[in-house]
């Protein structure tokens, strides 16, 4: 079985990298860092107009009808960019809620904002610090209002709407819940990655319409969280091979008594770990992203794989990058806090790396007791 990218999607590959070199430098991170927005907006615009925003969205609701494999290659390039934009938030969780979720309306009305970038979504989920349990939401949703309290809500403060994890009774479902409204209050919370907005959505008595035409079943839950993980995989993996990249070229250009720091065997064995880490996790991203295109049954065991490896890469990768350029990477005016940032932030969102631990044994044991 070949897991490698098609022609058609390597070019995309270079197409993307080729433009976010030239559109998603350094200095626009730095400038979003240093700024409050939490995104660039016009960065935002032209990622529209490139059709990214509208990947997977089927083309009778204003997509391009393209597969995960190509949602996969603007993942890695997006991470390697650190890019400032809520793009996960919007294209990963949003949209792919609503078209897996939605009724004919529902996408006939959001689907083709989302598409072009006109609308942009948030996902909120949790409602405490630790693991998400929906069987202790306290966000309820009654005659099409919806009340309660989310935190730490990636993209909020500048997403048009979101899509809300709540209750109605006893049943779980998703909700639609237009942000710019009475009864939406947004607070903004500080995080390690301010080039990523987080905020705490509070909600009191606000229009609220469900999501599709039933109620959501934990495995369709559990689904959707396991697609979004062997994306996220991917832009991780992204984040891993930059700081490694940067590591590299550092310890080339980096001299100490008279040779450069790549000579020295401490720097090559910290070069060597971090490659190893990051072929294993892209072996694991493809594996992760094959089971979702496909539709196979193993995505649950390929997502937590992928996510797992992915996390521990990514995080190892950049903390790594910034040992190798010892005490200057640790300064404002380096650009390894990019990487470090933004790893860290991605290991948390849709559930921290014990969850996904949990989450690959449980998988493990399922096939197990399969095979037995």
């Amino acid at each position: 079985m070949n897991f490698e990218f098609s022609e058609e999607q390597q070019m995309l590959r270079e197409q993307a990298r080729g433009f976010l070199s030239e559109h998603c430098t350094t200095a626009v991170v730095r400038t979003v860092l240093d700024g409050e927005l939490g995104w660039d907006q016009s960065l935002w615009q032209k990622v529209a107009e490139m059709g990214w925003t509208a990947t997977t969205i089927p083309e009778a609701y204003g997509g391009l009808g393209l597969s995960y494999y190509e949602l996969a290659v603007i993942a890695e390039e997006l991470g390697r960019a650190v890019a400032p934009l809520p793009f996960s938030s919007s294209v990963y969780l949003a949209s792919e809620a609503i078209n897996r979720f939605g009724t004919e309306a529902q996408k006939s009305d959001w689907l083709p904002k989302l598409a072009s970038g006109e609308c942009v979504a948030a996902f909120a989920m949790a409602e405490r610090p630790g693991r998400l349990s929906l069987a202790q939401l306290e966000t309820q949703r009654t005659d099409e209002r919806i009340s309660g309290y989310k935190t730490t809500v990636p993209d909020a403060a500048v997403a048009d709407m979101a899509v809300v994890l709540a209750r109605t009774g006893s049943d779980v479902e998703l909700c639609l819940v237009p942000l710019k409204q009475e009864g939406v209050a947004v607070q903004p919370v500080l995080t390690l990655d301010s080039s990523r907005g987080h905020s705490n959505l509070i909600l009191k008595e606000a229009q609220a319409e469900r999501l599709g035409d039933r109620t959501l079943e934990p495995k369709e839950w559990d689904r959707l969280l396991d697609g979004a993980a062997a994306l996220f995989a991917w832009e991780q993996l992204g984040i891993a091979e930059s700081a490694l990249i940067q590591a590299r070229d550092y310890a080339l250009q980096r001299y100490a008594f008279g040779r450069a720091i790549g000579s020295y065997q401490a720097i090559k064995h910290k070069l060597a770990a971090m490659y190893v880490k990051n072929t294993l996790a892209r072996s694991n991203a493809y594996y992760g992203i094959w089971a979702l295109a496909e539709g196979s049954d193993e995505l649950p065991l390929a997502a937590a794989t992928a996510r797992v490896a992915a996390i521990q890469a990514s995080t190892f990768a950049a903390e790594e990058n910034i040992q190798t350029h010892g005490g200057m990477g640790f300064t404002w005016d380096f650009d390894c806090h990019f990487y470090y940032r933004r790893a860290k932030l991605l290991s948390l969102v849709v559930g921290s790396e014990s969850v996904w631990q949990d989450r690959l044994v449980d998988a493990l044991s399922r096939r197990s007791a399969v095979a037995a």
